[in-house]
């Protein structure tokens, strides 16, 4: 598991505007920022990808008014896995 650090904060916003829903990371980079707090909470408690998807669908239509194109359990996925994963600190200091 990850730990909330500045590393991880900039890993979490760069996922998040790789998804880019809305389709303005290119232009405003701290868009997402938003989505960071409440998704290393839901990590850091063991959520899973359905309830990271519903998350991020509920905040997709609530907050940004917009119905998802991509699902968003595809992004959850893709979170869970990130956020499970050895962080390469973590790898390094195991060799």
């Amino acid at each position: 598991m990850r730990s909330w650090n500045t590393s991880a904060q900039k890993d979490l916003r760069r996922l998040l505007n790789a998804w880019d829903p809305i389709g303005v990371a290119d232009d405003v980079q701290d868009e997402y920022d938003c989505l960071i707090g409440p998704l290393f909470r839901r990590l850091h408690e063991g959520a899973g990808q359905a309830e990271i998807g519903d998350f991020l669908r509920h905040e997709l239509e609530s907050h940004f008014g917009l119905t998802a194109t991509r699902p968003p359990e595809e992004v959850a996925a893709h979170l869970v896995t990130w956020w499970t994963a050895p962080a390469p600190a973590d790898a390094a200091n195991r060799s």
